[in-house]
């Protein structure tokens, strides 16, 4: 078994959940301990079985419920030098054995998972995405992405699935209520991926076999889940691709969305 789940993904919230026979762990928390242990526990998961969370950045979205969730459930948290730094406050709340350090780059495990950070643009002070291994299939988080680079395209390579950020529609953007200064650090290169993006980046994964997508981390102000998905398409169509070799999903903000199995 190599289960994916998106407990909560969007701007306002984000924890994701991987799972094998052996070993689940999640990736951020961001929203309230209470609702991630409701989301885990409507999916038959006890929240106490949780062997760690690995965190991306510190961005409130990512990790509001980190502190709380540890200290409840005795789960230990991993993340990087600088993003520790960043989060004292949930720091605070977390007993010492189970604060853990990995180091973007390098590899390290959880149980039978073997996880490789790689590094991210966006304006946090070291974020990083995900790869994630067990036995020979490889999935990849990538998100809070401001611009999408090749060494980032590199390691999504080869990835049975990949939730991908699809952030905001350039033109929805523009018409938003946002304050302007807000609006050039979305679409900036250190902010959000933009819809169009992640279509492009979607077709040239599957020139390494992806076969299934979860459009993740939707602005609620500056996108539309039928806008996003019908952006991938259409552009997987314009570039002459099998639209039925892939699967494409959206991530639910609100709910967990339906588990993928990663086969």
């Amino acid at each position: 078994m190599f289960n994916f789940c998106s407990l909560y993904s969007g701007s306002s919230g984000n924890c994701l959940l991987v799972q094998t026979s052996n070993t689940k762990i999640l990736v951020d928390a961001g929203e309230s301990c209470k609702k991630i242990s409701t989301a885990l526990s409507s999916l038959e998961i006890e929240p106490d079985t949780i062997d760690a969370i690995i965190v991306t950045h510190e961005h409130v979205d990512h990790t509001k419920g980190l502190g709380t969730f540890s200290k409840k459930y005795n789960v230990p948290i991993f993340a990087n030098s600088k993003t520790w730094d960043a989060i004292l406050k949930q720091t605070d709340k977390i007993d010492e054995k189970n604060i853990k350090e990995f180091t973007i780059e390098e590899n390290f495990e959880i149980g039978d998972l073997k996880i490789h950070p790689f590094k991210i643009p966006h304006d946090a002070v070291n974020p990083c995405g995900f790869n994630i291994i067990h036995n020979d299939k490889k999935i990849s988080i990538a998100t809070d992405i401001g611009h999408m680079t090749s060494n980032i395209a590199h390691k999504l390579e080869d990835s049975a699935f990949v939730l991908l950020e699809a952030n905001y529609d350039p033109e929805i953007l523009k018409c938003s209520p946002y304050p302007y200064l807000l609006k050039q650090r979305i679409a900036g290169p250190n902010g959000h991926l933009a819809n169009l993006d992640a279509a492009k980046t979607i077709s040239f994964l599957m020139n390494s076999g992806l076969k299934e997508v979860t459009l993740g981390h939707l602005s609620k102000e500056n996108n539309f889940p039928e806008l996003a998905y019908k952006t991938v398409v259409n552009e997987l169509i314009d570039d002459n691709r099998d639209c039925s070799k892939i699967k494409v999903n959206v991530a639910n903000r609100s709910n967990p969305s339906p588990i993928i199995n990663i086969s």
